[in-house]
């Protein structure tokens, strides 16, 4: 079996893919789902989501995302897992756009035969999800910032590679050494992701309790799972709990 880590997103994967974005979109895609909603959108583009709840009935959809860490315009919630935390969602499916982390998905998407989203809070489950369901290849695939590689998704890689090497025997490349040499130096969650340059930016913009928050190690079993069987609009991934 062989574990691969991504420190971008590159494409070409030909089994289980993990996407990370740890701060904030697959954190709060976790949230989003523990709190009730029946299923997740991820949409290419913000028009799309907002073209989607202009024609639904009201009340059906919820908005979330966000453009350099700030809500979208129009958008019901930003790309916050704390305030998701605080809404109950039954019966609404949230629609997400975000400046990395939907992006990450929609390229895992193209070629990857099951796609999870993963983050510090369900590390544990979407290790064990992955390793049940892989039968050539783990690809962790790290969303980054702006096109650029982030510390805080390359340390989640290296919690998630962490937890799969203890499962069993795999074949590591470059990417999933360089992650686990960044987990193994990095320090506890909280001090890798305050320490990143994304984590310093939105603590910034007053959204510290974001990071503490996406730093609470296996909170959560839920593993958001990319729904293959249904037929979503165009432009968009739907996920479902798993």
């Amino acid at each position: 079996m062989r574990l691969r880590v991504d420190l971008l997103p590159h494409g070409q994967y030909p089994d289980v893919v993990m996407v990370i974005d740890v701060l904030r979109a697959t954190t709060t895609a976790i949230t989003y789902l523990e709190r009730g909603a029946p299923a997740l959108l991820l949409t290419s583009t913000p028009d799309i989501a907002l073209a989607m709840k202009l024609e639904a009935a009201s009340g059906i959809y919820a908005l979330g995302g966000e453009r350099g860490g700030l809500p979208i315009p129009g958008f019901d919630f930003g790309n916050s897992p704390v305030e998701a935390a605080a809404q109950n969602f039954t019966g609404r499916t949230v629609i997400m756009n975000t400046t990395n982390g939907t992006a990450a998905a929609h390229v895992a998407a193209q070629t990857g035969k099951h796609v999870f989203l993963a983050a510090l809070t369900n590390a544990h489950g979407a290790a064990r999800r992955a390793r049940a369901t892989a039968t050539e290849e783990i690809a962790i695939v790290c969303a980054g910032t702006d096109e650029r590689v982030g510390l805080e998704d390359v340390y989640t890689a290296g919690v998630l590679a962490e937890y799969l090497l203890a499962m069993g025997e795999f074949s590591i490349d470059d990417g999933a050494r360089i992650a686990l040499t960044v987990r193994r130096s990095g320090g506890n969650p909280l001090e890798a992701l305050g320490s990143s340059a994304h984590g310093a930016r939105l603590a910034s913009l007053g959204l510290g309790e974001d990071v503490r928050y996406s730093a609470g190690l296996s909170t959560s079993t839920l593993v958001p799972t990319l729904d293959r069987a249904s037929d979503p609009p165009p432009g968009t991934l739907r996920f479902i709990s798993g």
